[in-house]
């Protein structure tokens, strides 16, 4: 897996945004998604998605109505607690244990693929209560492929995975657009800089990505992490 659970561990720490969890009693905690295969953009871009295809399913539940994220920095640290390696999937059962560490209702883990423009995204949903997938979700509409749909892709995993838990459809009304693609794209990248240590490269990551999409919340955030 590229890069490793440890590099993916500090990723997720730093992808919680402000959109944190409000203590309701339907929580998603949200693992790192692993790159099913994918062709036709650069490496880093690829790596980058590992964490910000999760963090952005996270943001999507965050405002679903009468459910939340667990804030990604305390999964990080459920995953180390159960002593995950670098070369382990996380499997139904390890996603369960970590998502009653964290005090989640359900547990989400998954993979994307991009294959040269065309982008699918599959999450499980697993029960943290009996460890037992009870769902499996995905873009599955030919209409929904596209990876520049990639924030409209996202947010429809996000409302099937909420569907599949038995919670209530999100409103339509006054729903915000979702976010560019390059918007996440450079948003992901500033993430990866920044566990690299690369301040000023993830610096102008997220200004580039708030350039892009100015509501984006987790950007600006990623921004004040690492200074103006």
């Amino acid at each position: 897996m590229h890069p490793t659970m440890r590099k993916i561990w500090a990723l997720m720490a730093l992808a919680a945004g402000p959109a944190a969890a409000q203590g309701g009693a339907a929580q998603f905690a949200i693992l790192p998604f692993e790159n099913g295969g994918s062709y036709g953009q650069d490496k880093e871009v690829f790596e980058a998605l590992e964490v910000g295809v999760p963090a952005m399913l996270a943001r999507a539940l965050d405002r679903h109505p009468g459910t939340s994220a667990v804030p990604q920095e305390r999964v990080a640290e459920a995953l180390r607690a159960q002593g995950q390696t670098p070369a382990r999937r996380v499997d139904a059962a390890t996603a369960a244990e970590v998502g009653k560490a964290v005090g989640a209702r359900w547990a989400v883990t998954g993979t994307f693929a991009d294959f040269y423009g065309k982008f699918r995204v599959n999450a499980r949903l697993v029960d943290t209560r009996n460890g037992q997938i009870l769902a499996v979700v995905s873009n599955n509409d030919p209409k929904l492929q596209d990876r520049a749909q990639l924030g409209a892709i996202v947010e429809a995993v996000a409302d099937k995975l909420a569907a599949a838990a038995g919670l209530p459809d999100r409103p339509t009304s006054g729903a915000i657009p979702p976010v560019p693609t390059d918007a996440i794209t450079l948003f992901s990248r500033g993430l990866l800089h920044e566990a690299k240590g690369d301040r000023p490269g993830a610096a102008a990551l997220y200004r580039r990505a708030i350039d892009a999409f100015p509501g984006f919340d987790e950007a600006r955030a990623g921004l004040e992490r690492v200074g103006r």
